[in-house]
């Protein structure tokens, strides 16, 4: 077990920006990843928001770097992928931040910038690029990126660049790093669309890792849901949580059109609030993660896909006003408070028909989470009970399904 970073083999010029950067212990992700990547190997890794998946992929980049240092100027030896440009600059400054004791340089490639400004980029030295998948294609069709210089290729996120259909470009700029010598992707999970939409080529005998935001960082966060009788009554909640309790809130909703429907809400409740949904204008989205990024206002309302990979400092409470489909999904959601060694809190408002995923997210998580009531506001109907599932019929389900897989597999 790693219990310090100094026995990751990381150079004392890391391991002193780490211990300014206020980290004290490796995450379990980069415990695991640190090692095998330094160790040559390709990593596939399950790695949601909050387990430090960053630090796990910049780190051994820039030692490598280091253990192998360039003898001539030139282009990007590293190239990291990223779904969204806001995540690239994220990705950009942390990177940064850990290698300000090196000389190495850190550029970004995305949309939203004038070419002027990515031709000066292009014409110096760069070791690492982070860049949008789109644009960087754009320079790679007219020979301005030259991919045959790099040496490592990362993708972050890389469930998320399927979800918004860059599988095939990605396959292609995969093609053009063929010179490469290790691939490590990191995915919110490995399941289903988590890789499978890419090419099989694009990892070579990768070695898996999954890593669950750890127990130890989950005590950071209490956790607790209220009930509520009827639509009204939530929203008196909610309110009264926003008033009385909370100050730097992010709530989660399931569509675009419940987040439309809430924020007229607040605003008729005179509460000032900033939103972020999919298919947001980028500049848009970027204004109202800097109003809330910068606390002109303390309330961000967010759906799931437009909330993937955001880290905003301070938030002091999560609010799942809308369950999220699926437990790992809670996960994800929960994990934007208690950053950076904080404290935060977490709490649902749920409906009757919410009570079976609540309980569904307690198996998974394997933890009890507390009801807790609000003065004058206790609702007024029981817990509905549920109804209790025939262990024999999940058993058989679960083996008629590993039965399934197992055909497949063998075809």
């Amino acid at each position: 077990m790693i219990r310090t970073f100094a026995e990751l083999e990381l150079d004392q010029n890391l391991i002193s920006a780490i211990e300014d950067m206020g980290f004290e212990r490796p995450t379990q992700i980069q415990s695991e990843a640190i090692p095998q990547a330094l160790d040559g190997k390709d990593i596939l890794a399950s790695a949601p928001t909050g387990t430090g998946k960053t630090a796990a992929f910049a780190l051994p980049a820039l030692q490598y770097l280091q253990d192998f240092p360039r003898k001539r100027a030139g282009p990007a030896r590293i190239l990291i992928l990223t779904p969204t440009r806001e995540l690239a600059m994220q990705v950009a400054d942390q990177t940064r931040t850990l290698a300000k004791n090196t000389n190495l340089n850190v550029f970004t490639i995305t949309g939203g910038v004038m070419y002027e400004e990515h031709a000066d980029i292009l014409a110096t030295t760069q070791d690492i690029v982070v860049a949008t998948p789109g644009r960087l294609m754009e320079y790679i069709e007219s020979e301005r990126f030259d991919c045959r210089a790099i040496e490592w290729l990362i993708l972050d996120e890389a469930d998320r660049m399927l979800d918004m259909g860059f599988g095939p470009v990605v396959d292609r700029l995969s093609a053009e790093c063929r010179w490469r010598k290790q691939t490590l992707l990191f995915s919110a999970t490995l399941e289903g669309r988590g890789v499978e939409g890419f090419t099989e080529d694009l990892l070579k005998n990768p070695v898996k890792l999954e890593a669950d935001p750890s127990r130890r960082e989950r005590k950071k966060i209490t956790q607790w849901y209220h009930r509520a009788d009827s639509p009204q009554h939530k929203f008196s909640m909610l309110k009264h949580i926003l008033t009385e309790q909370a100050e730097r809130t992010i709530i989660f909703v399931k569509t675009r059109e419940r987040l439309a429907s809430l924020r007229l809400q607040l605003e008729s409740a005179q509460i000032v609030c900033s939103w972020i949904q999919g298919e947001m204008p980028q500049d848009r989205r970027n204004n109202a993660i800097s109003r809330f990024r910068d606390g002109e206002v303390n309330v961000l309302i967010a759906t799931d896909v437009a909330a993937r990979g955001i880290d905003l400092p301070d938030v002091s409470h999560v609010i799942n006003y809308d369950m999220p489909r699926s437990a790992d999904v809670y996960l994800h959601r929960i994990g934007r408070t208690a950053r950076a060694g904080k404290k935060g809190n977490a709490l649902s408002i749920v409906e009757a028909h919410d009570q079976e995923m609540i309980e569904r997210v307690m198996r998974y998580i394997q933890e009890e989470i507390k009801e807790r009531y609000i003065k004058e506001m206790r609702p007024e109907h029981k817990k509905p009970a549920l109804k209790k599932k025939n262990k024999k019929k999940v058993k058989a389900a679960a083996a008629a399904k590993k039965k399934t897989a197992v055909k497949k597999k063998k075809k």
